[in-house]
């Protein structure tokens, strides 16, 4: 896609992402390096960071795959580590990873008693489930952002940008630990923006919307790949009628990212959901 004027303003600097073996934030990467940028790749899924990292490089941009836990503070500063012998200070941290599991998601939209023992309801939620999408979520965005943001202390252009959901505004069901935790990544950028603005730290976030990738495809579609009913619940409450795609995340976040576009935009989580927040049903 076409990059806005503004991303000018990126060339050169250096952006860490997490999660970046991820279709959304594999994306985002791709798409930064095009505006000059030189870009950190980190997951745990190193394989898919790195498909990214060569897509990068064979493009003509510069990309390194960084083996990274986003919830264990050693694998975090050993990509930190690495990064800084690579590419220098990071400019922009890019908190991507996170996602949801099945022992934390209920079978049922509305609870019945006649769903105890025929179906996975809200008393059957496996406590490790929620503790594990909570810390991936909230403690995934609190730990990398520790550890990076000392490199954009006494930097000028510096910023955070977190990966909110639309589940932060208005939880979704089936969802509980998720929906919570996103709540949390939105909670967090707001105290984030405070506690650093006055070293000149900006912190934002993107709320999307409704897309599709791995984590979600089991329940936006059947195996036999007809849309589920979530599905189409989903689109009867999305104005736009459609699923996002992932290129449409890519403005935002530039915007975000640019000090020249933005940089009076501090603490805000910006909905990229076709209109889904806006609309109340009727």
């Amino acid at each position: 896609m076409e990059l806005p004027k503004f991303s000018e303003a990126l060339n050169g600097k250096v952006i860490a992402i997490t999660g970046a073996g991820g279709v959304l934030c594999g994306m985002m990467a791709v798409e930064l390096a095009k505006t000059g940028a030189k870009i950190a790749l980190l997951d745990l899924a190193f394989e898919k960071a790195a498909a990214n990292a060569e897509t990068i490089r064979k493009a003509g941009g510069e990309a390194k795959a960084y083996t990274c836990n986003v919830l264990e503070k050693e694998s975090i500063k050993a990509a930190h580590q690495a990064v800084l012998k690579d590419f220098g200070k990071i400019d922009i941290l890019i908190n991507g990873a996170g996602g949801n599991n099945p022992k934390a998601t209920t079978d049922d939209e509305f609870f019945s008693p006649k769903d105890v023992g025929e179906m996975k309801t809200f008393f059957d939620l496996d406590a490790s489930g929620v503790n594990f999408v909570f810390s991936l979520n909230y403690m995934g965005t609190l730990l990398p952002t520790q550890e990076f943001v000392t490199d954009m202390i006494g930097k000028q252009g510096c910023s955070i940008i977190n990966i909110s959901s639309m589940n932060a505004f208005t939880p979704l069901t089936k969802i509980p630990a998720y929906s919570g935790a996103k709540a949390a990544v939105s909670n967090l950028t707001a105290w984030l923006a405070t506690h650093f603005s006055k070293v000149g730290i900006r912190c934002n976030a993107i709320a999307p919307g409704f897309f599709v990738t791995a984590q979600n495809q089991k329940l936006l579609y059947n195996d036999d790949g007809t849309p589920t009913e979530r599905t189409a619940k989903i689109l009867r409450n999305t104005p736009m009628d459609r699923f996002g795609k992932p290129e449409e995340l890519l403005g935002a976040i530039i915007f975000l990212a640019s000090s020249e576009a933005s940089g009076f935009v501090n603490g805000v989580v910006l909905p990229i959901d076709g209109g889904f927040n806006a609309y109340s049903g009727v």
